[in-house]
């Protein structure tokens, strides 16, 4: 065909298609990173506190049931007494605590800092009460305890713990407002002698224990007012100095600290609790020998649902057990933290950061006991230990964290725009008129107004 190109064969040339350079494709995201991110979102998210709160205690207080049932009914029964009598006390004692939790979540903030006072003046009473003969009791040592009748007993020195967390969130809250904390005698004054007074009821019956957890209160509300490092160092000192005459002056604190990294029961068997704590934990391996299964609540290991109760967790629950219980206190920690960090309410971040300093140093100082990096200061586990006197406050504090976790700007819009499950609004004319369709209640409205998260 003319005009057309030929080859020397006689056929048409070949076309040849001209490849064009690859584009790139998206990029994958490496799956460790897009987990990262997507919980770094989730830990951001405004009701990450609220949840973490509420989910966090609920689950270490059922478990702490499980526990104290599995561990003390050996006790009960050498006692002469029913398999689930301590049981059904703490259980008792966790339903009234969960009505005061509900009481303090649903309070309003004035209400909180209304009941400071009352509450602190309650505290003192009743430790003085202690020391009247014939109304307090001792328990191993500790004159620290108020019979109410029958097998009911109550430890006012728990009580003071809430009340130094209340009152000094208070005090310091007016005080930050009349901008004062800027002068060292306000910072300090009543404060520090308020909280010596508690320290010197409670040490006047020998409980060294909750005497260091004031003392953690203490330090967490002057840190959280901002005290200059010199303050702090100077009080510090004074503190460590008392501890180290009250531990030098009393030969069981002084055996107590011996008993350090002991890896046998020594002479006389004076580290006998610790080193059986030791075996527990070591014979539970990483899943535990079975709920139910320890060995050493037989008789072996003293205070097993008490002070002693995260050995027979190791023991029972193993290694995954006791992870699982760091890992809620942690997550506790961090809600309560961020709770403190993130309000703009001065009696809400140092309440806040009050109540967490008490149950993270709690927690600290009786984990590193059953584990022997700690002496033995015989203080129970927070919201786990057998013990009402203790769960009571504590849920109560923890109902105080629920309701400043609720009242952030962000969580306070997300939990107005969820949507009730039932609720139907109905038509707004007669029987005659036409019915609206189904629409759901929200508060969309509510949370239009609202101000914003703030969330950083």
């Amino acid at each position: 065909m003319p005009g057309s190109p030929q080859s020397r064969t006689g056929r048409p040339p070949v076309q040849r298609t001209v490849k064009r350079p690859a584009t790139p494709g998206p990029r994958r995201e490496n799956p460790a990173l897009r987990l990262y991110h997507r919980l770094r979102r989730a830990w951001d998210r405004p009701l990450t506190a609220y949840y973490l709160i509420s989910g966090g205690s609920a689950l270490i207080t059922v478990l702490g049931l499980v526990m104290v049932y599995s561990a003390s009914q050996i006790t009960a029964l050498q006692l002469s007494l029913p398999g689930s009598y301590f049981f059904r006390k703490q259980a008792l004692a966790a339903l009234i605590g969960a009505g005061l939790l509900v009481a303090a979540m649903k309070m309003p903030v004035k209400l909180h800092r209304a009941l400071a006072y009352p509450i602190l003046a309650g505290a003192v009473f009743l430790m003085i009460l202690v020391q009247v003969p014939g109304i307090g009791m001792a328990v191993n040592g500790n004159q620290n305890w108020i019979s109410l009748g029958g097998s009911f007993q109550i430890q006012p020195s728990e009580f003071g713990k809430l009340a130094l967390v209340l009152w000094g969130a208070d005090l310091l809250a007016r005080k930050q407002d009349k901008r004062l904390l800027t002068q060292w005698k306000h910072m300090l004054v009543p404060l520090v002698p308020a909280a010596f007074m508690l320290l010197g009821l409670i040490m006047l019956g020998g409980d060294m224990g909750t005497a260091i957890i004031l003392t953690a209160i203490l330090f967490g509300l002057l840190w959280l007012a901002g005290a200059p490092t010199r303050l702090f160092a100077g009080v510090l000192s004074i503190a460590v100095l008392l501890g180290f005459i009250l531990i030098k002056t009393s030969p069981n604190r002084m055996a107590r600290l011996g008993c350090l990294f002991a890896a046998d029961p020594g002479p006389n068997d004076s580290c006998w609790q610790a080193v059986h704590g030791i075996y527990a934990l070591a014979s539970g391996g990483l899943f535990g020998s079975g709920l139910g299964a320890s060995v050493e609540k037989w008789g072996q290991l003293p205070e097993a649902h008490t002070d002693f109760i995260f050995a027979v967790t190791g023991e029972e629950l193993g290694l995954a057990g006791t992870l699982s219980v760091l890992a809620l206190f942690a997550a506790l920690g961090y809600a309560g933290i961020r709770v403190a960090g993130r309000t703009e309410d001065p009696f809400v971040r140092y309440a806040a950061g009050g109540v967490t300093t008490w149950i993270t140093a709690q927690a600290v100082i009786n984990i590193g006991a059953v584990l022997g990096l700690l002496p033995i200061a015989g203080v129970p586990l927070p919201l786990f230990s057998y013990g009402g006197s203790a769960l009571l406050p504590t849920m109560f504090a923890i109902g105080l964290l629920i309701a400043f976790a609720r009242e952030e700007p962000g969580a306070r819009a997300a939990l107005a725009l969820r949507q009730p499950r039932f609720g139907r609004k109905r038509g707004a004319g007669g029987t005659g008129s036409k019915r609206s369709p189904r629409s759901w209640n929200t508060m969309r409205r509510r949370a239009s107004v609202a101000r914003s998260s703030g969330e950083r």
